[in-house]
Order: structure tokens, then C-alpha cells, then sequence
């Protein structure tokens, strides 16, 4: 089993996805990451050697900011934005969409639901 950057990488999947699995290694990254050290991206995890393991662990380490620390590091920004009182620190305050999203519908992710939904109700027959 792979484990990099404290992630263990699904045995099944090619490499070139399991590290994609990493907090901060995304498509792109991950194919850079094979090109520098010359691993073949069709290769599954499972089939990996323990040198490219240790050349890719290397590289991570030396040339990103993953998991645990990038983490703290977006954490960090945003408490920043939120203590100097900025308009997107007040939005995330608020738990409202930052990025200039219409909030009159379609907001659901970030404000969640309203609460039940009430149906209509009959009213009573008279006799």
C-alpha cells in the first residue's frame, strides 16, 4: 500500500488518479508530479516500487504544501478575511456564497434547506 503525505492511495486505481486523493494535488499537479519522476501514469498503485514511491513522496514533500498544512493555511486565510471585517469575511461569517452568487435561489450548499415543506391542506367538509 502507497502512503504519501499521510494518505494511503486506493490499490486499484492508476497513479496518476490515486494521487489526486492528496488534500492539494489535483489533475494537473499529478501529472507534473509523474513527468518529474519518471512514472509511468498508467501504472496502478498497487504496482508501484518502492523507489517510485519514495521519488514521488520526495517530491511532494520538498515542492508542495499538502494536507495537514494546506489546510491550516486556507483555514488561516480565511479567519483572516473574517477578523479584518472584509465583505468576503462577512460572508463566510454569515455562511452566505463569497464569490458573488445570486442568493435569491440556488443557494442551497451554502445556506442549507428552509425547513419542511408544508402541503396544502383540505379543509373540512361541512354538513
Amino acid at each position: 500500500m502507497a502512503r504519501i503525505a499521510g494518505v494511503d492511495l486506493p490499490r486499484d486505481k492508476r497513479v496518476e488518479i490515486g494521487l489526486q486523493y492528496i488534500f492539494g494535488v489535483g489533475a494537473t499537479t499529478s501529472k507534473k508530479l509523474l513527468l518529474q519522476s519518471s512514472v509511468n501514469p498508467d501504472t496502478r498503485v498497487r504496482d508501484l516500487t518502492d523507489e517510485e514511491v519514495n521519488r514521488l513522496r520526495d517530491l511532494i514533500d520538498r515542492d508542495l504544501t499538502v494536507e495537514g498544512d494546506l489546510r491550516r493555511q486556507v483555514g488561516m486565510n480565511i479567519k483572516r478575511l473574517m477578523d479584518i471585517g472584509c465583505y468576503r469575511g462577512l460572508r463566510h461569517r454569515k455562511g452566505l456564497p463569497v464569490r458573488g452568487q445570486r442568493t435569491r435561489t440556488n443557494a442551497r450548499t451554502r445556506r442549507g434547506r428552509k425547513g419542511p415543506s408544508i402541503g396544502i391542506k383540505k379543509k373540512a367538509a361541512k354538513k
